[in-house]
């Protein structure tokens, strides 16, 4: 029996479905634009055993094998009865762009440290890490000279240290050689994670661990030393500097801004504070915080998360450093009051995202300090707060908000404390100048706020510590 096909042949269909709906894009968008909508969060693998699933984690972890191989780092031998056998452990990280796009997956191989005894295993421990004043040194007076900045990533920088003492690691986890599964590994460089690790290291302009940030007025200079370093140890030319440490930097031709407005997002939106109503100042006027308010406890848990995530975003942002200062002396059983006043400084951040600190090139190198202190502000102990902020021909480097240790009995001697905080600071600046060979020959000027903000002191640090907020915000986004 033969049946009727009345069904359409398969491209008239696709035909007559193409006709029916367009499927022309009507916008286009950035794709960066559509993550940052979805909120997407990158997972990093917990265990050896989750990242041996994915294909792109088994290649870092081959790649941090190579580099220990290729580095000599260890050798293996059969297991010492007498000396203990350290375990090691992978970890994983994610590495991301400033603007959040994943630059690599990173895994690396790390001696569990804490299993180590002082006297035994290890007789001290060194860290070479640059200060954030020292950094933001460096960036103002880059801008000063109209050089450019750069930044080189060491790869395993602490496989490049020899050990001296004698330490034995097991074999890692995933990577046990065939028929030698007793035997360890002697290590004749550092591992991370080793309480020797961090001593090993070249200090070049600036080194934070394993970024390396340099400058020169010599291109040719420059070149030299970026080839000379990679020809001895393995890097990364990362090229002009644009984020370092979570900061970001932009360099222009006249202007070097420095800011952390995506980390500023990030911290709106883990409190839930994103889509807040904006505040012009981050407390209010005289108003004045105590451990006993007569509110009931907050959650003290989020308190402290919020004054962690303040505290480091005032690394660019010293307009929020004595706020952030000041809620931190309540972690312990904060208040309800306490946690508005939080919530006011982030609904102040947002209404200050695209603030960043501006420093431009060609002005003078003169190192100039401004101080001030309030006068027994602090209900609890009666103690003032000093605070300073240094410039170096433009744009404010280097600040802080510092509760005193006493008890000043005069408007007069809390403001003398500040002015003798601010000298010792001053101090260590000129010998941080000194060393970059622009040393401070004249005296350094502290000007401190003697009497309210109408005089001429406090108009100049009024003006001096301003923030730029500027056209150079489209260039960076």
């Amino acid at each position: 029996m033969q049946v009727e096909d009345d069904t359409v042949p398969q491209d008239e269909e696709i035909l007559d479905r193409s006709q029916v709906f367009d499927h022309t894009p009507h916008k286009w968008r950035s794709i960066n634009d559509i993550m940052a909508q979805c909120n997407i969060c990158i997972m990093e693998p917990d265990s050896f055993e989750e990242a041996d699933l994915d294909e792109s984690w088994r290649h870092a972890m081959k790649a941090e094998l190579e580099m220990i191989e290729k580095n000599n780092t260890w050798d293996l031998v059969d297991r010492p009865f007498e000396k203990p056998v350290i375990g090691v452990k992978w970890v994983y990280k994610v590495k991301l762009n400033l603007d959040g796009t994943v630059q690599k997956n990173k895994a690396r191989l790390v001696a569990k440290g804490y299993s180590q005894k002082p006297g035994m295993d290890y007789n001290e421990t060194f860290a070479q890490v640059a200060r954030l004043d020292t950094i933001r040194t460096l960036i103002a007076l880059t801008a000063q000279k109209e050089w450019s900045l750069y930044q080189l990533d060491v790869k395993s920088a602490f496989l490049n240290g020899i050990l001296k003492e004698e330490v034995y690691v097991e074999q890692p986890q995933g990577y046990i050689q065939e028929n030698e599964e007793t035997k360890v590994y002697k290590l004749n460089k550092a591992l991370y994670g080793l309480k020797q690790a961090p001593r090993p290291g070249i200090i070049i302009v600036s080194l934070y661990v394993d970024d390396i940030i340099y400058i020169g007025s010599c291109s040719k200079l420059l070149e030299e030393f970026k080839q000379d370093m990679m020809q001895h140890y393995e890097m990364i030319d990362l090229g002009l500097l644009h984020h370092f440490l979570g900061k970001g930097v932009v360099q222009t031709d006249r202007h070097i801004f420095i800011h952390q407005k995506k980390y500023a997002m990030k911290l709106l939106e883990k409190f839930g504070m994103r889509d807040c109503k904006s505040v012009a100042i981050p407390l209010v006027v005289n108003e004045k915080l105590c451990k006993e308010d007569g509110s009931e406890a907050a959650n003290e848990n989020e308190f402290r998360q919020i004054v962690g995530s303040l505290l480091y975003l005032t690394a660019t942002r010293p307009d929020v450093m004595f706020a952030s200062s000041l809620l931190a002396r309540f972690m312990h059983n904060p208040t309800k009051k306490h946690m508005g006043t939080a919530k006011i400084v982030l609904r102040y951040i947002q209404g200050t995202l695209d603030f960043d600190i501006e420093f431009v090139e060609g002005k003078t190198t003169t190192l100039i300090g401004y101080c001030d202190s309030d006068w027994a502000r602090n209900e609890d102990d009666m103690q003032s707060t000093s605070g300073y902020a240094f410039t170096l021909g433009s744009g404010m480097f280097s600040w802080a908000s510092i509760k005193q240790n006493t008890v000043a009995l005069s408007t007069a001697e809390a403001k003398y404390v500040s002015a003798a905080e601010a000298t010792s600071q001053a101090k260590w600046l000129r010998f941080v100048l000194e060393d970059f060979r622009e040393e401070q020959v004249e005296g350094t000027p502290i000007l401190c706020d003697k009497e309210p903000s109408s005089s001429p002191e406090n108009k100049a640090y009024q003006s001096e510590i301003s923030f730029h907020k500027g056209s150079h915000s489209s260039k960076r986004n």
